[in-house]
């Protein structure tokens, strides 16, 4: 049995170590699944020495209190059991809560055409589900096999700005021994990963790409947010526009 180090009353229970998930997989989440849906998504990064100025920012922005988040994340791909196509799920274990719990999330494909490519913002199918703590046993038995683990520790904003969007802020680290999070090693340090996104439907997520699109404009001098598969790297007028945040506590309009 693998405990869970950040909260060692919880247990993992873990036994001995194409884009979509079998039919067979999906049919075994349990636990109030939620249907397939989309979400539009944009990622940046920040130098952690900025990232006080950018929850200033944040918190200016969108009038509510931050939420902390520290995320256990397991990526698991399936066996030769499972079929010749490639399939990768995550397990997420939300270490913040009282009591730990656990989401399984598969990510689709990104929306084709004409039209996303002229939009910086992807629009992807995601699949989620509550699961119990026995769920890593579960796709074990499945025949998944575990690939990495990342923890990510940082903080998170959640408003209603045109969409519900959500903001999260996150230093990620890997783990060097199996489901060892209190030994987690930043992957990039000095470097923080930078998320928004917003749930759409096929209705509306023109409407939810322009709202994100207005949001992220007010980011813009401390940080590019694009499509989470291009890298641009840190932006040259962050450190004035940290300055300037600092030196007033986010009454400054950028």
């Amino acid at each position: 049995m693998i405990t869970c180090k950040a909260r060692p009353s919880t247990s993992l229970n873990h036994p001995e170590s194409g884009r979509n998930p079998p039919l067979a997989t999906l049919s075994l989440w349990k636990l109030r699944t939620k249907a397939t849906k989309m979400e539009c998504v944009v990622r940046g990064i920040i130098e952690t020495q900025h990232v006080e100025a950018l929850e200033i920012l944040l918190q200016g922005l969108c009038g509510v209190q931050r939420e902390r988040l520290k995320i256990h994340e397991i990526c698991l791909k399936n066996g030769p059991n499972l079929g010749i196509v490639s399939s990768e799920v995550r397990l997420l274990c939300d270490l913040e809560q009282a009591e730990p719990t656990w989401t399984v999330r598969h990510v689709g494909g990104p929306m084709r055409g004409a039209g996303a490519d002229q939009i910086s913002i992807l629009v992807r199918t995601v699949v989620e589900s509550k699961a119990s703590k026995n769920v890593l046993r579960l796709f074990y038995a499945l025949g998944y096999k575990l690939d990495h683990e990342l923890l990510k520790v940082g903080f998170a904003f959640h408003f209603q700005r045109g969409a519900k969007i959500a903001v999260t802020v996150s230093s990620v680290g890997k783990m060097l021994k199996l489901h060892a999070t209190d030994e987690a090693v930043p992957v990039t340090p000095g470097i923080q990963l930078v998320e928004v996104t917003a749930p759409a439907t096929s209705e509306n997520y023109a409407e939810v790409v322009a709202a994100m699109s207005s949001f992220c404009e007010y980011l813009a001098p401390l940080l590019h947010l694009s499509k989470p598969d291009i890298s641009t790297g840190v932006v040259p007028t962050a450190a004035a526009a940290a300055a300037s945040l600092m030196s007033d506590g986010g009454g400054t309009t950028l």
